[in-house]
C-alpha cells in the first residue's frame, strides 16, 4: 500500500495510527492487519455482513460500468470533488474514484466497502488508490479530517463519521437515484424500487453536519443489450433476492434491445462551520 494511503488509516482497535512493514499495518498498541497479496487490508474486525457485495455481485458491476453506461455519471462525480485525498465510502470496484483520481494527478485515494470481493477488485482500481474493507455504518479507521473529498455514490453514509474525516473546507459528493432510475426494469425485473424524496430525505439526514451546496440532475437514456441488463441487475441489491436463472429467463421476455432510463442526482455538500454542527 502506498505509504500517502497509510497515513490516513488508523486502527481500527484502539484508533492510533499505523505504519506499515513486511505487508502488515501495525500500531504503536501492536495491533497488527495483513495485507492481503491482492493488495487491500481488512480492518473491518469481524465477519462481513449477510448485505455485503458477493464476488458475482462485483463481477457484474465490473462489466457492465467497463462498457461505459455510466461514465458521465463518473465524469459529474470526479468534477464535483475537492482537492486533497479522496476517500469513497462503499466503493464497491472504485470506478467513481477512480475516474476522479484521473482528473487530480497527484491526489491519493482510498476505497472503503464492507465487501472483500469488492475491495479486492478495488485494490487494482488505480495505481493511487488503496483498498480497506470497513463498515460504511461503524466507525471509519480513518485519521480525523484526513480527507479533502468524500464520494458516497450509490451507498450508504454516516453523517457524523464522514463529518469527522473530511478536513475543513472539504467536500463530500453524493450521487443517489431519482425514482425514474431504471424505471423500465423495476416491474418486469422485480429490481427494488427507489423510495419518494430520497433528495429530500438525505439533506434532512446530513443536515447536522453539512450544507448542500449544489445540486446536479443527470438523465441518460440507455440502449441496452441481454447481458448488459442481466449486468445491471444482477449487480446491485436486487440480486439478493432474484436466482440468477430466474432473472435471465424474465430478461428474454423482454423486447431487446431495450431503453432504459438511468436518473440520479449528484449532491455536493460542505462541513458547518464548527459552532454551527
Amino acid at each position: 500500500m502506498l505509504a500517502d494511503v497509510v497515513r490516513l488509516l488508523r486502527c481500527p482497535t484502539c484508533h492510533g495510527p499505523v505504519k506499515l512493514s513486511l505487508d502488515v499495518l501495525r500500531c504503536n498498541a501492536g495491533h497488527a492487519f495483513d495485507v492481503a497479496r491482492q493488495g487491500y487490508v481488512n480492518l473491518l474486525g469481524a465477519a462481513a455482513p449477510g448485505s455485503a457485495d458477493t464476488a458475482g455481485m462485483v463481477q457484474a458491476r465490473a462489466e457492465f460500468l467497463a462498457a461505459g453506461h455510466y461514465r458521465p455519471f463518473a465524469e459529474a462525480v470526479a468534477a464535483a470533488a475537492g482537492e486533497g485525498p479522496v476517500v469513497e465510502v462503499g466503493a464497491g470496484t472504485a470506478y467513481y474514484l477512480a475516474a476522479t483520481l484521473d482528473q487530480r494527478p497527484t491526489a491519493v485515494g482510498l476505497a472503503l466497502d464492507v465487501s472483500v470481493a469488492a475491495a479486492r477488485r478495488a485494490a487494482r482500481a488505480h495505481p493511487r488508490l488503496g483498498a480497506v474493507v470497513a463498515d460504511a455504518w461503524g466507525r471509519l479507521p480513518l485519521a480525523d479530517g484526513c480527507a479533502g473529498s468524500v464520494l458516497v455514490v450509490f451507498a450508504p453514509r454516516g453523517g457524523a463519521e464522514i463529518a469527522r474525516v473530511l478536513a475543513p473546507g472539504g467536500r463530500l459528493v453524493v450521487l443517489t437515484p431519482t425514482q425514474e432510475h431504471l424505471r423500465e426494469l423495476v416491474e418486469p425485473l422485480g429490481l427494488l424500487g427507489v423510495g419518494q424524496r430520497k433528495d429530500e430525505r438525505l439533506h434532512v439526514a446530513l443536515a447536522p453536519w453539512f450544507a448542500v451546496t449544489a445540486t446536479l440532475p443527470l438523465r441518460l437514456d440507455l440502449v441496452l443489450n441481454a447481458d448488459d441488463v442481466v449486468r445491471l441487475a444482477a449487480m446491485g441489491p436486487s440480486a439478493f433476492h432474484t436466482a440468477p436463472d430466474d432473472l435471465r429467463e424474465r430478461v428474454a421476455g423482454l423486447a431487446l434491445p431495450v431503453e432504459v432510463t438511468a436518473a440520479v442526482t449528484v449532491t455536493t455538500l460542505e462541513l458547518h462551520p464548527p459552532d454551527a454542527r
